[in-house]
């Protein structure tokens, strides 16, 4: 498994816990859902920035999901 996709699976599994939706997630880091769904799925790679927004509303740290 590629590293874009381990870091999807990591971001899916961290909004699991917490029991969000892909588009609440998407709407408290000011980016699009459809955007949030290409990122879990290991389709885009997000900046650094949207990154660590991510990780604020995940209430994770980097290293919970950088493989």
């Amino acid at each position: 498994m590629d590293s874009q996709k381990k870091i999807g699976k990591n971001l899916r599994n961290a909004r699991k816990q917490l029991d969000l939706k892909q588009s609440e997630v998407a709407k408290k880091a000011g980016i699009s859902s459809n955007y949030y769904a290409m990122i879990e799925r290991g389709e885009e790679n997000p900046s650094w920035k949207v990154l660590e927004e991510l990780f604020k509303v995940l209430r994770v740290k980097s290293s919970d999901i950088l493989p």
